[in-house]
């Protein structure tokens, strides 16, 4: 379970590390564009992995149909509402929506998964919550009001919830890595055909020749995408797509760090206590702080028989 909860927060790191990589693509290509063939260079390289891991194989007709399901909502529609969304609000906006996915993941396992909520998951939960509340309302730009673009990434949000509790509950008789592969391959393809909406042009791509530009693609799409993706979702399958999420909160605190440390922006003494407030909430969340109340009530128990 630890070596678990270790690469969570590798993954949290890459995610959050993955905003500032993003912003520098979407300045140069087309945000839906871009995505598409971000999320297909991932899938393509985790079908890879699969291959030389051993655990390669194809899907039946049912899991065809399982694939297809969750990949409109952990991929298609959720990957297409961000991309929109984020181009049509306020980075403080979209960065409060994003950061509701742990309680509103957290909600739905009641509510699909019958998962009971202990006090000390629910007050995590909510410790994590206003870290992130803390972290992004200390950007200069403060809360607007509701707009259009909020709406579609609170979508965004919402169906990537929802696909969590799917993989939970269907449980693919995919290895979950595999599942990732191929959800990722199949969503680009979508993606794609939503981008030529926006008519896009194919040739804004060659611009990822440029090396450095090409490095970060290959960063955001094999890294973050690619392997965060594989790593998080065997963790749904592992711990839970409840306890899991709890460590999404990791995410704002690392694209703070992030942007400082790649676009060169200020962190403020608000960032560290929203950093505090979402580390005590994932301890506290994830269950590490009941696992360490019982480990002393043990040891007490064996040190007074001992007595």
């Amino acid at each position: 379970m630890k070596k678990t909860y270790a690469l969570l927060v590798f993954v949290m790191m890459m995610w959050g590390f993955n905003v500032s990589a993003i912003k520098v693509l979407v300045d140069n290509v087309e945000p839906i564009l871009l995505t598409s063939f971000r999320i297909f260079t991932a899938g393509v390289v985790v079908l890879i992995l699969t291959y030389f891991l051993g655990i390669f194989r194809l899907p039946n007709k049912k899991e065809l149909g399982i694939l297809l399901y969750i990949a409109i909502f952990n991929v298609i529609v959720h990957h297409s509402a961000i991309a929109v969304g984020l181009g049509a609000t306020s980075g403080v906006n979209g960065g409060l929506i994003l950061g509701m996915g742990p309680l509103t993941t957290m909600m739905l396992s009641i509510i699909f998964l019958g998962q009971r909520m202990t006090k000390f998951r629910i007050i995590g939960f909510i410790l994590g919550f206003i870290g992130v509340v803390t972290t992004t309302l200390s950007g200069s730009g403060g809360v607007t009001s509701m707009s259009f673009g909020d709406v579609i990434v609170f979508v965004g949000m919402l169906v990537q919830a929802y696909s969590f509790i799917l993989i939970s509950k269907l449980n693919p008789s995919f290895d979950p890595r595999l599942l990732t592969g191929y959800m990722l391959f199949i969503g680009s393809f979508h993606i794609y055909i939503i981008s030529l909406f926006e008519d896009s042009s194919l040739s804004q791509l060659s611009l990822l020749i440029d090396w450095q530009l090409g490095s970060v693609f290959l960063f955001s799409a094999v890294i973050c995408t690619a392997v965060g993706h594989m790593v998080y979702n065997s963790a749904i399958k592992q711990v839970g797509p409840a306890e899991s999420a709890i460590f999404i909160n990791f995410n704002t605190m690392f694209a703070i760090f992030g942007s400082a440390l790649f676009l060169g922006e200020t962190i403020r003494v608000s960032h560290l206590i929203g950093l505090v407030l979402i580390v005590c909430g994932v301890l506290i969340g994830s269950g590490t702080v009941e696992y360490w109340k019982r480990s002393l009530a043990a040891n007490r128990e064996v040190t007074n028989k001992v007595n």
